[in-house]
């Protein structure tokens, strides 16, 4: 069940919700939400997602995920983001998030540190996650509590 997302807005930025993903238990994937992340202007500077469920894919790949168009980086915009959805994610009786990054993303464990997160391990990927096949080998695993 997804809910309507048009309060997730503050005076700096909006989310817009772009998509949503129904889970696939067979993959290991919880239902999503996608969004675009605008300035006051309309303008997208990003994208965000919130995925809704807990499981060893969300440990490891994290609750939500996040980037900012290089030229609007350096504002917080990633962290701001991660705030609003905060307050989806209440909406869907979840008491906690996790956010991952890698060990040397500096600018992802700063956005986490905005955004209140706890850094609860840097934790070995296991074999045959997907992550692995694109070289990974470690996450930064954040905990948010809501």
């Amino acid at each position: 069940m997804f809910f309507d997302t048009s309060f997730l807005k503050s005076e700096e930025i909006r989310l817009v919700l772009e998509r949503t993903a129904a889970a696939n238990p067979e993959r290991g994937w919880v239902p999503a939400y996608y969004f675009a992340i605008c300035n006051k202007d309309g303008v997208k500077i990003g994208e965000c997602d919130l995925r809704v469920g807990h499981n060893e894919n969300t440990y490891y790949g994290g609750n939500i995920g996040y980037s900012i168009n290089e030229e609007y980086r350096g504002h917080h915009y990633a962290g701001k983001a991660c705030l609003l959805l905060f307050e989806l994610a209440k909406r869907h009786n979840m008491d906690y998030l996790i956010i991952s990054c890698d060990p040397d993303n500096f600018a992802s464990r700063k956005t986490c540190e905005y955004a209140g997160g706890k850094l609860s391990e840097i934790a070995e990927l296991p074999e045959g996650n997907d992550m692995r096949s694109n070289g990974e080998t470690e996450k930064c695993i954040y905990k948010f509590m809501l």
